[in-house]
């Protein structure tokens, strides 16, 4: 049996930060991913000599965790960052819309997009200018917030149902993946204070210019390994049970699997909520997480023999589609051009055939781009996460636990535990920065001085 300070159990953003922060503090460290490689709910497959991502997964300038957990990967020149925010929306039949950024202060920095923002009428534009007002006086921290969802509090604002799709539901389903009304306050105030109302840039846009197994997990390996933590990936846990230690009123936290039993003083359990129960002893399962829900992600990505757009990145409304992407570059794609298209909170796209899912999303792609009834398709890819992120519904962030549990010594990251965001990268890197802050700070009580000095440190 092998022994260490730290097991770290899952390889996604949330373990890969916390192994990291264990590293950082002097801890030895096991990371264990049941996959083959890292990345998590973040990943990429290879199809016909292309490398295609699972999703179109964005950021903010404003995802500051993420953005620093980048560098310290040594990928932060990876990624494409706006200068300043510009999102082309799109309809079918319609002129195109523009939300863009000034360079004025905040939140004046939004006014003269949005008072030219074609989609709604000038009635509906001063409804929204007047609920950002509104949002801007709530506190994101005000967990009251978290219990009333926003589709009441847009009652309450009387928006119209324009002004829902084409504004809330634009910014909060991609952000949330869930409908502006069905989103909590609080998800929606977090989102939209920090994401695009607190500071001037905090709403640039930014994405992955490589494949994404090659930002997170090839870059993440190479880092941790750089660190000292030691990963067995392809090591799928079957259980984590905590026994009495040997001369001690401690706990030792056995780790088994296919790969053989190791013991350690803490466990960091960064897998999704929903497998959690299966691992851990029952005790140990916050009784919440039954309540906490699940919410789909759908990704389609076309791939053509010509080009068929000049956009790189657009929002869509009066359409069943919601985002589409230019993936051509990041694909590896030579000749043509790859559209990938993100549907959120798509509950709705999971029981279709993938033949009727592609048929569907390219008969909505003729409405907004003319060039592709010129187009031969090549390729399509359907990918279905449909437990992709918890349901950040009104009531959600009262389910969601901190990173520590009832038992000493095992602790729960994740981007649904209580980061005070929605189910992002964000979310999920702040997640293992708290999980591995409690895992030093208990570790340190316990007299071990030498990790103190080290976990102040690090922290």
């Amino acid at each position: 049996m092998n022994s260490t300070d730290a097991v770290v159990v899952g390889g996604g953003l949330a373990g890969i930060t916390a192994a990291l922060d264990l590293a950082d503090a002097g801890l030895s460290v096991v990371l264990l991913e049941r996959k083959g490689s890292l990345g998590g709910a973040t990943y990429s497959f290879r199809r016909n000599g292309l490398t295609f991502d699972n999703g179109q997964h964005v950021f903010l300038r404003s995802c500051t965790s993420y953005r620093r957990l980048l560098d310290r990967l040594g990928v932060g020149k990876k990624v494409e960052l706006q200068d300043r925010l510009e999102i082309q929306v799109l309809r079918p039949g319609g002129r195109p819309a523009l939300l863009r950024r000034s360079l004025g202060p905040a939140p004046l920095h939004l006014v003269g997009s949005l008072a030219r923002y074609s989609p709604l009428t000038v009635q509906d534009r001063l409804s929204v200018a007047n609920a950002f007002r509104a949002i801007r006086r709530l506190d994101p921290d005000d967990h009251a917030l978290d219990a009333v969802a926003f589709g009441a509090w847009m009652d309450s604002q009387c928006q119209s149902r324009e002004a829902r799709e084409a504004v809330w539901d634009l910014l909060l389903r991609a952000t949330c993946n869930i409908s502006a009304e069905e989103c909590s306050l609080q998800n929606a105030t977090r989102v939209v204070r920090t994401g695009l109302l607190d500071s001037v840039d905090a709403g640039d846009i930014g994405w992955s210019g490589v494949p994404l197994a090659e930002l997170h997990g090839g870059a993440a390996q190479s880092a941790l390994s750089t660190a000292g933590v030691e990963v067995r990936s392809g090591w799928e846990v079957s259980s984590v049970q905590g026994r009495p230690a040997a001369g001690s009123k401690d706990r030792r936290w056995l780790v088994d699997g296919p790969g053989g039993r190791i013991a350690s003083a803490a466990v960091v359990m960064s897998v999704p909520h929903w497998s959690l129960a299966a691992l851990v002893p029952p005790a140990t399962v916050p009784p919440s997480l039954d309540s906490l829900g699940t919410s789909p992600i759908v990704n389609v990505q076309v791939v053509f023999d010509r080009r068929v757009t000049d956009v790189e990145m657009a929002a869509v409304v009066h359409s069943p589609l919601q985002w589409v992407f230019d993936r051509s570059r990041a694909v590896g794609l030579a000749e043509g051009q790859c559209i990938g298209v993100s549907l959120s909170g798509a509950e709705e796209w999971l029981g279709g055939r993938p033949q009727t899912v592609v048929s569907t999303v390219l008969a909505a792609l003729g409405e907004i781009f003319g060039k592709v009834s010129q187009a031969r398709v090549t390729d399509a890819v359907v990918t279905r996460e449909r437990f992709a992120t918890f349901r950040a519904s009104a009531g959600s962030g009262a389910l969601r636990p901190g990173p520590r549990t009832s038992a000493p010594g095992l602790y729960l990251s994740g981007a649904w535990t209580a980061t005070g965001w929605p189910a992002t990268m964000e979310g999920a890197v702040l997640s293992g920065h708290a999980a591995a802050s409690c895992v030093v700070a208990d570790l340190s009580s316990k007299g071990n001085a030498e990790l103190a000095d080290q976990s102040t440190r690090a922290f």
